[in-house]
């Protein structure tokens, strides 16, 4: 690897020793070289705007001292200290306070559709009127995406899975345009394969060959989204930009000139502002346009053949084309893409143009050659190429606006919310409203009205079907088994969808990225980034909310630990049956006793972390490079939506995998061994399933199979252990559950609750998100996990004198 050794203006004189980890709060500095054996990870770097001769503020440093957050381009980016080390600096100095050099524009009008200022590249042939078209929207994290798409949809948008994959897809149809789909694309920075989100992305757009993208642009960070937009054209699709947040421009003094803007990319722009509405309807009309006359980008080529280099980037790509341009027809790859591609050594693009080792050979020769005639190394040229394009564009027509109120308003708030003594204290505080308003207020009001209506229904259907004179076994079927065990899961979806609501408010705010920023040291030591924080913090009020909220990790390793961990975290499900068996067995303690149950729970989860991290996910620490928008209120409508749509997958669930499971239990309940009817629930098959599985639990202390009994249906909903103990038994009452159990074979029973599954509501959960095969496999861990733990404790207390 080449390491760079960039040489900006120096004003002060160079520091050439000085890393980007120990630079000062309040100094700036020019990034000189970005070293890093990962070369993904470089790259990443590199696209994220960290490329030689950009100038970098220090800003702060987290509570804990690590990762920082640094300000460059116009927006704020954390990254941890280790990555941090990888950025040389030099020209290090005070925090700049000169007055900004803008372009001297006009204020021009935007032009009406066809006055054709750019000069796209259209089709000889028209897609007919009324032909089915299909969009994708495109753009970076934090850039207005997700509120253009529900503006653009309304309700007519469903939720699914890219193929292959667990990231999100959102497909919608264009409002008053029926014959008009558009997909929404994961939040991405550029088509580089570092993330999952950034494969999905550009493999859709290369093999489902929409008509046209619509790229959406942060309009107050217009330079660090036009680094996508440039590897969107690229891929020569038809397109059109929405410049977003316009409003916001125009409030803090900036502008843009829309006609020059379009010129010079050669790609229709059009102002909006998708929080307002405004501008939505001129951007469908140009959308429509450009993909009904194929009306692709009419500019390709962003390397100049008079650089700063002296053209070897230019000649490098262009060569390298010429080269491979069969390749890239046969393989359906753009040429352009397909050679940048190669220049970065991206091996899925070498894979799928089928090249032979000569061709390598020589495609490798041209850009060695490149390097050396450019002084600078292949990855850095590129990015450098691109924000060298983009410095030029936005030198010529854009006014920067001054600091912007939402800027200044953020500022203030995270000397609160990140700062180095009140970071911890304002989350928790934060933390807490939300969960005593999920769980102790709005959430459970109207999980109490659910709870009552759903009986209602029961009560109806019960009396319904014996007034029919049904079947006894059909009526217990249907009051017993289904509705019943659907309907005590689907009394957990006010919960779900009250918790979702506060957590799109936090998470669309910008919160929630502050909260990865401060926790993610601490979290760094068990193999897991501050991006798993917030789900497994989830998990204590409910698993499956917490399993369906890691879809926002961008990384697999991530999200794939997270969903084993985050059942470890006590769910409020066994809160009823740590009341039951500690207010029962120790009265004076009830509360000590519950606390450590949730210790125990954190312990385990952190043990189980290390030993995950050395084994089945043994790895370096996923880099956490993040960028930091402005605190916003969020969008009541994407608020909604988003709860919407988690109420409905939850829905899907109880009547899918929860309805199986249901009915299954049901039968096992119902009939013995010669499928009769049991008048005794000791008889039942369930029972005799218990009976099997009480000599495993037997040293643990618990052999009853009433107990085991219990615990199996406790999978269906942690409080049928409460039921079933109350059928099994009779009644709950302390002298009723000490025929059972002592008070320390209650606790170690209390042990094995709090640790194995939650319910099947959240194995289904795991399902979902990450196969049958994981689901299959946290099942067992849990099992295995509990048995362990509960062991220990048990043999312990033997040890002890307790039992």
């Amino acid at each position: 690897m080449v390491n760079i050794n960039a040489t900006p203006c120096g004003r002060r004189g160079r520091n050439t020793d000085v890393k980007l980890d120990t630079l000062e709060i309040g100094k700036d500095a020019v990034v000189a070289s970005v070293t890093s054996d990962d070369q993904a990870l470089r790259q990443h770097i590199l696209d994220m705007g960290l490329t030689p001769g950009t100038e970098v503020t220090m800003m702060k440093y987290a509570p804990m001292g690590d990762p920082l957050e640094i300000r460059l381009r116009g927006y704020e980016l954390t990254l941890r200290k280790d990555d941090a080390a990888r950025i040389e600096l030099v020209d290090v100095h005070d925090t700049d306070t000169g007055p900004r050099v803008n372009a001297a524009i006009g204020t021009t009008d935007h032009p009406a559709l066809g006055e054709g200022t750019y000069s796209p590249r259209a089709a000889k042939t028209a897609v007919p009127e009324g032909a089915p078209l299909h969009f994708a929207l495109a753009g970076n994290q934090n850039c207005g995406k997700t509120t253009l798409f529900n503006q653009l949809t309304g309700s007519n948008q469903h939720v699914g899975n890219f193929p292959g994959v667990t990231v999100d897809r959102k497909d919608g149809t264009i409002r008053n345009h029926p014959e008009a789909s558009v997909t929404d694309l994961p939040g991405i920075y550029s088509l580089s394969p570092y993330t999952g989100e950034e494969i999905v992305s550009r493999q859709f757009i290369l093999d489902e060959h929409p008509d046209a993208i619509i790229d959406i642009i942060d309009a107050t960070n217009i330079e660090r989204n036009l680094y996508l937009t440039l590897q969107l054209m690229e891929l020569d699709c038809p397109m059109v930009i929405a410049l977003n947040m316009m409003d916001e421009v125009t409030a803090n003094g900036g502008a843009v000139d829309v006609n020059l803007l379009e010129s010079l990319l050669g790609v229709p722009v059009v102002p909006i502002s998708a929080a307002r509405n405004e501008g939505i309807g001129e951007l469908v009309d140009h959308a429509l346009h450009v993909a009904r006359f194929r009306e692709r980008p009419g500019r390709l080529d962003f390397c100049a053949p008079d650089g700063s280099d002296g053209g070897a980037l230019h000649r490098c790509i262009h060569g390298i084309a010429n080269l491979i341009e069969d390749h890239a027809v046969t393989a359906h790859i753009p040429v352009r893409f397909a050679a940048t591609k190669l220049v970065e050594g991206d091996e899925l693009v070498t894979e799928a143009l089928h090249l032979d080792r000569n061709e390598l050979d020589a495609i490798e020769h041209i850009i060695t050659q490149m390097e050396g005639e450019a002084g600078t190394d292949r990855l850095s040229a590129l990015a450098d190429m691109r924000f060298s394009f983009i410095g030029d564009v936005c030198g010529r027509c854009v006014v920067k606006p001054h600091e912007s109120r939402e800027h200044v308003r953020s500022v203030k708030i995270d000397r609160i919310l990140t700062g180095r003594y009140t970071a911890i204290p304002a989350f928790l505080v934060i933390m807490g409203l939300v969960f005593w308003l999920t769980f102790g207020v709005i959430g459970a009001a109207l999980q109490g009205l659910m709870e009552d209506g759903i009986a209602v229904i029961i009560a109806s259907a019960d009396a319904g079907l014996k007034a029919f004179g049904t079947n006894d076994v059909v009526r217990s079927l249907a009051v017993d088994g289904v509705l019943t065990g659907v309907g005590s899961v689907l009394t957990f979806l006010p919960i779900i969808v009250v918790l979702f609501l506060f957590l799109s408010i936090l998470e669309d705010s910008g919160y929630m990225a502050r909260v990865a920023f401060v926790m993610d040291k601490v979290l760094r030591r068990f193999g897991l980034s501050g991006r798993s924080f917030v789900p497994m913090l989830v998990g204590f009020g409910c698993t499956v909310p917490a399993i369906m909220s890691t879809r926002t990790l961008p990384s697999e390793h991530d999200r794939k630990m997270t969903v084993m961990l985050t059942p470890f975290m006590s769910c409020s499900a066994k809160l009823p049956v740590y009341g039951l068996l500690c207010g029962a067995f120790f009265p004076q303690a009830t509360v000590p006793a519950m606390v450590s149950l949730y210790l125990i729970g954190i312990v385990v989860g952190c043990i189980a972390a290390l030993v995950l991290n050395r084994t089945a996910f043994k790895g370096d620490p996923v880099p956490f490079i993040m960028e930091l928008p402005n605190y916003r209120l969020p969008s009541v409508k994407t608020t909604v939506m988003l709860a919407w749509d988690k109420a409905k997958d939850f829905i899907t669930k109880a009547f899918t995998i929860i309805f199986a499971a249901t009915v299954v239990i049901w039968f096992l309940q119902t009939f013995d061994i010669r499928f009769n009817v049991v008048a005794d629930q000791s008889q039942s098959l369930l029972a005799g399933l218990g009976s099997i599985i009480a000599p495993v639990l037997a040293p643990l202390g618990f052999g009853d199979w009433r107990a085991s009994t219990a615990l199996v249906t406790g999978l269906i909903a942690k409080e049928s252990v409460i039921s079933t103990l109350t059928v099994l038994l009779g009644a709950t009452s302390p002298a009723a559950l000490s025929a059972m159990f002592s008070p320390f074979t209650a606790y170690v029973f209390l042990v094995f609750t709090l640790l194995y599954p939650p319910c099947v509501a959240s194995i289904g959960a795991v399902k979902s998100e990450l196969g049958a095969r994981y689901a299959v496999a946290v099942f067992a861990f849990q099992v295995t996990v509990a048995w362990i733990v509960a062991f220990v404790v048990h043999s312990a207390g033997i040890l002890l004198g307790l039992a």
